[in-house]
């Protein structure tokens, strides 16, 4: 686990919300607080896709709701003159990617084994953090998947010029 505290917060919002940089992402959950608090499940609700009679009953491909779904909803709760009281973000990683990087980082777990790469999003009102996390189906004493996802992140962050500190 490894956090990162974000130095141009305007950059990284903008990124967020107006692009698809984080597009590779699922949104697990959102609390944004501005002037209601707005609390997001991003579990998907799988009944509302099947009955309907001009449904053709295709369930969607994931657990949670695609960030590139999500992230014009969430702007709009954010947007504005003022600056939100706080939000926090727990975005997960495309399941499809997870493999990609186990495979990539030669790492002697497979995909059956992580649940999710996790990224959590966290803005104070003043300060916005990045934290790392990753959930395993079951204890696993190796922490090559927590490595790989840290230095994934890392190299994400950078390659997107989002700059920022580790903390």
């Amino acid at each position: 686990m490894k956090a990162y505290q974000i130095k141009d917060v305007k950059n990284f919002m903008s990124r967020l919300l107006c692009s698809d940089t984080f597009d590779s992402f699922l949104l697990a959950e959102a609390s944004i607080t501005t002037y209601n608090q707005f609390l997001i499940d991003g579990h998907m609700v799988k009944e509302f896709f099947t009955g309907d009679v001009n449904d053709s009953d295709v369930l969607p491909p994931y657990e949670f709701s695609e960030w590139k779904n999500m992230r014009s909803l969430c702007f709009d709760l954010i947007k504005g003159k003022r600056t939100p009281v706080q939000f926090r973000l727990v975005l997960h990683l495309k399941p499809e990617l997870i493999e990609k990087i186990l495979t990539q980082g030669d790492a002697q777990v497979t995909c059956n084994d992580i649940k999710s790469f996790v990224l959590n999003i966290k803005y104070d009102g003043s300060m916005l953090t990045c934290i790392t996390a990753t959930a395993f189906h079951t204890f696993l004493p190796d922490k090559t998947p927590d490595l790989l996802w840290d230095h994934y992140v890392t190299n994400f962050l950078n390659d997107k010029e989002l700059s920022f500190e580790e903390v």
